[in-house]
């Protein structure tokens, strides 16, 4: 039942078996390497080589008692990705912004919300290797393809309660559509014909909230749980 466990055992032992183990586990390593970065990658990028290396360091780690390999191993390379992000990115230690910023409850007032807002900026000043600064700093790498920030979404994102339900609408179709979904990813843009078209929302809504429906999108479809507990009103829209 746990076959693959007992393999990653046996890799460890055996040269000839890590080999064939690496072999046959490179469509994990590469779904890793792509949920810790947020970009398709191949074999020849500097990713691969870290997400590999990785991986060979779990095999190396790995206690069959421990629990599950693909658990243990898709954290350690989700983790020297990141490692990788933060050295060669000279931005990412300024990146201490509210992750609740563009989700904020209609409901709260504004001392509740200043109130969380110290709250998070305090904490993220106590323990800078916590998880959620961690996968903002992951994900800041996408929006930068896109040409905007994690601090930008504070500004962008919608407050009214009909705005919300028609970005709402438009990230769930994107994340419904493989097609849409992939010419974000590739060509780092917003296919708003084809989200207006399908959804009937309105072209204007759907260009001044251009940067909140695609980080929403970039984390709802990527490897991000903290962040997406912050998008709950749109999750709660799905399940409609």
């Amino acid at each position: 039942m746990r076959e693959w466990d007992k393999e990653a055992v046996e890799a460890f032992n055996d040269d000839f078996k890590l080999n064939e183990f690496i072999i046959k586990s490179q469509p994990f390593i590469m779904d890793c390497a792509y949920k810790g970065t947020g970009k398709y990658i191949d074999v020849k990028t500097d990713e691969w080589a870290t997400a590999l290396e990785a991986f060979n360091e779990a095999i190396k780690a790995y206690e069959y008692n421990k629990g599950s390999f693909a658990s243990f191993a898709k954290l350690i390379i989700k983790r020297r990705l990141i490692d990788d992000l933060r050295k060669n990115n000279k931005y990412i230690n300024e990146v201490s912004v509210d992750p609740g910023s563009f989700d904020i409850n209609q409901n709260e007032d504004s001392d509740g919300v200043s109130a969380r807002v110290t709250v998070f900026q305090k904490s993220i000043k106590e323990n800078t290797s916590n998880s959620i600064k961690m996968e903002i700093e992951a994900i800041n790498q996408r929006f930068f393809k896109y040409g905007f920030t994690f601090i930008d979404l504070s500004k962008c994102s919608p407050k009214a309660k009909k705005t919300r339900i028609s970005c709402a609408k438009a990230v769930i179709s994107i994340l419904e559509n493989q097609i849409a979904l992939m010419e974000i990813k590739k060509h780092f843009r917003l296919p708003i014909a084809l989200i207006e078209k399908k959804t009937k929302v309105p072209r204007k809504i759907l260009e001044r909230h251009r940067k909140y429906i695609i980080a929403a999108v970039e984390i709802l479809s990527g490897d991000y749980p903290y962040l997406a507990e912050y998008l709950r009103f749109i999750k709660e829209e799905m399940k409609k």
